[in-house]
C-alpha cells in the first residue's frame, strides 16, 4: 500500500495482507438506489433531482451513514454486503500489479473522457471503459468512493500487517478514487482522501464489498 512519491499520508509504503473478499464490478447505480429508497423509504441523497442522469451512473450525494443503511438494506434481503477497506480497495484497484500508478497502468486510459480533465458535468456511466486486470469498472474514476475506515494521516506507520481496517477512532471517514467535479477526474491508486461520514457531496458514491 501507498506511495513514496504521493502525499504525507501515503508513506510510508508498506506490504499487507488481506484475507479473500469480493468487490463489486461497479458502483452503486442510481437504478440499484432507488430500488433501495422505495422499498425503505430512506431519504434521498442529496441533489437527487439535480441531474437529467440515467440509471446507469454511480449514485452520489450520499453519507457514509446512507451507504450503511443501503448495506444493511441488502442484507435483510438476503445479500451480506458491506463497504471496503481501504487496504482491500487498494488491493483491488490495483488489480494484481505493484508501483504503477493507476489501476490500467502508469497513464491515463484513452476511454477516461476528456482525457481525465473536468470537471464535467457529471458521472459517467458505470460500464464505460474497460475493467482493470480483476475486471472492475470506473475503479479510481468518476466519483470518490466511500471506505469502511476511520481516517489517520499516519496511520500507515502503524498499519497491522494483516488485515489493517483504520484506526478505532477518528473524526473523518476514508475514501477512494477520483471525481468528475476535479479538475483530473482520474485519482492514483494509492491516493486517499477523506471527509466527515454525514456530508453529503455530488461526487461521493461507493461500491460494495463482500467477505
Amino acid at each position: 500500500m501507498g506511495s513514496a512519491g504521493g502525499a504525507d499520508d501515503e508513506r510510508p509504503v508498506h506490504r499487507v495482507w488481506v484475507d479473500a473478499f469480493e468487490l463489486a464490478v461497479h458502483p452503486v447505480t442510481r437504478r440499484q438506489y432507488a430500488s433501495f429508497l422505495q422499498a425503505s423509504g430512506h431519504e434521498q441523497p442529496r441533489d437527487w433531482n439535480l441531474f437529467e442522469s440515467p440509471d446507469d451512473v454511480p449514485v452520489v450525494g450520499v453519507s457514509w451513514f446512507d451507504c450503511l443503511s443501503y448495506c444493511a438494506w441488502r442484507a435483510a434481503e438476503g445479500e451480506p454486503l458491506r463497504l471496503p477497506t481501504e487496504a482491500e480497495w487498494e488491493r483491488a484497484a490495483r488489480g494484481g500489479v505493484e508501483g504503477v500508478r493507476y489501476p490500467w497502468g502508469e497513464t491515463i486510459p484513452d476511454w477516461i473522457p476528456d482525457s481525465g480533465r473536468g470537471p464535467l458535468a457529471g458521472p459517467w456511466p458505470v460500464t464505460l471503459g474497460e475493467p482493470n486486470a480483476f475486471g472492475l469498472y470506473g475503479i479510481a474514476a468518476n466519483v470518490h468512493e466511500w471506505c469502511a475506515d476511520w481516517y489517520a494521516a499516519d496511520f500507515y506507520g502503524a498499519s497491522p500487517e494483516r488485515n489493517p481496517a483504520g484506526p478505532a477512532h477518528g473524526a473523518r471517514r476514508a475514501s477512494r478514487g477520483g471525481s468528475w467535479r476535479h479538475a483530473v477526474t482520474i485519482s492514483r491508486s494509492a491516493a486517499r482522501s477523506r471527509i466527515d461520514p454525514s456530508f453529503r457531496y455530488t461526487d461521493y458514491g461507493f461500491r460494495v464489498a463482500r467477505g
